[in-house]
């Protein structure tokens, strides 16, 4: 059979899913066109429709649209990435969201024309995240940044506004009609559950968290304090202004909204903080660096015997890939505290590293091969219930003053609206219980 009588098959889209059929015209062009999941009724409808259209118009493909319009995906990610990167200040050695939403999108369409993405392939890429185990919540905001980018690309005229219009149509996940897992909300930690933490981790980590949890700022606030952003002024109570000389990209959440982010620094959290001044006026109050330097100085000093003259030698070597940064960030911060919560709540002898015959525990490699689906979905389970992380201290902060009422509890977390300051701040059941008691 000929190819000017074959009829195109319907091929199943092996990186996305999807169905897909291939149009050939007399003249040797080509144009794929996405179908929806393979297998499916509705992709084998969209299929004889397809069909029924391309042999009714003489087996030819449609008009090309306008040639100013004939970017890829690819080109069109590494533009709006660069736009983001100004307008957003985006960090490239950070692991910002927005990279990964267009990592997904680069490997199922990178190569395609940006034109030809509709709805079909925004919700092949939306199965992908939610196949990569990524939250409801979470694939909702990557499928909302996605569309955002072609927002952009229509504003800058690199491509037509339906291009836009048409993404839209594809509605958000919702509670319980989808198969995307569920995230727990965030609860405040309970004190006696951090106080247990507190002696494992390093002194300045320890810091961090007391000082968090009495002044309930966001965990990188609290990384990123330097006595330059501090104004001492009234004595019983400091300000902290994140990022004060950095401008419209400051370190704080709602600068580029044009909001100003003032934290109040109580006569307590004074005295955690004061010790971690410094000389330095741009230098960061918590220093990885330090840290070791603090650890390796107990290390030291608790050493039982002598270096030898090899040890010796091997301490001028720089052993160390990476040296340790001027400051924390979100990750090592708690990082560090679940390290902490590891070692405050071991795991059951049945799901740890085995001890061997000499005495000491098998190798992470050798205990991560050998565990069963199971077992790992038991140590999940165990750490999802002992550890907690930094954004806790912030929500057990706001529940606690919640007694002197949402405005201001409102002021001391820098928010603009009571709504977001309900969420943090979990409601006084006590309270309304004992007034239930006596009128109800």
């Amino acid at each position: 059979m000929s190819d000017l009588t074959r009829i195109p098959k319907y091929r199943c889209h092996k990186q996305s899913g999807q169905a897909i059929v291939t149009l050939k015209d007399g003249l040797g062009n080509r144009r794929d066109v996405l179908l929806g999941k393979y297998g499916t009724a509705p992709s084998r409808a969209e299929y004889l429709r397809v069909i029924t259209e391309w042999e009714a118009a003489g087996r030819r493909l449609p008009a090309p649209t306008d040639a100013k319009y004939d970017i890829t995906l690819h080109e069109l990610m590494v533009a709006y990435y660069r736009f983001a990167e100004g307008y957003y200040g985006l960090d490239r050695r950070k692991g910002h969201p927005l990279k990964y939403a267009l990592a997904v999108v680069k490997e199922l369409y990178g190569a395609t024309r940006a034109i030809d993405f509709g709805p079909l392939a925004l919700k092949a890429c939306r199965q992908r995240m939610i196949e990569t185990d990524w939250s409801r919540s979470y694939t909702n905001a990557q499928v909302d940044r996605i569309r955002r980018m072609f927002r952009w690309a229509v504003a800058e005229e690199l491509l037509p506004a339906s291009a836009y219009e048409n993404l839209r149509a594809v509605a958000g996940l919702r509670f319980g009609k989808t198969e995307a897992r569920e995230t727990k909300k965030v609860r405040p930690v309970a004190t006696p559950h951090v106080e247990a933490t507190l002696p494992f981790m390093p002194l300045i980590v320890q810091t961090m968290v007391r000082l968090q949890l009495l002044i309930g700022c966001r965990p990188y606030e609290v990384c990123s304090v330097r006595p330059l952003d501090l104004d001492m002024t009234n004595p019983a109570c400091w300000v902290y202004r994140p990022g004060s000389d950095r401008g419209q990209h400051g370190q704080h959440k709602t600068a580029i909204h044009g909001h100003d982010r003032t934290i109040l620094i109580g006569p307590k959290a004074q005295e955690v903080l004061r010790p971690y001044l410094g000389t330095r006026l741009d230098g960061y109050c918590f220093s990885p660096a330090a840290s070791e330097a603090e650890r390796g100085g107990k290390r030291r000093e608790n050493r039982k015997t002598p270096l030898t003259p090899s040890q010796r030698a091997r301490q001028r070597i720089v052993r160390r890939r990476r040296a340790p940064g001027e400051r924390y960030v979100t990750l090592s911060y708690r990082n560090a505290i679940y390290r902490a919560c590891d070692r405050a709540f071991p795991l059951p002898e049945h799901l740890a590293p085995r001890r061997l015959d000499h005495g000491k525990r098998e190798s992470i490699a050798a205990w991560c091969v050998r565990l069963t689906p199971e077992e790992r979905e038991a140590i999940r389970a165990w750490r999802r219930e002992h550890r907690w992380h930094p954004n806790q201290l912030r929500h057990s902060r706001a529940t606690e003053l919640r007694r002197y009422g949402l405005d201001v509890v409102k002021t001391i977390l820098g928010h603009s609206k009571l709504e977001t300051t309900q969420v943090y701040s979990e409601k006084d059941m006590a309270a309304a219980m004992e007034l239930m008691a006596k009128i109800g």
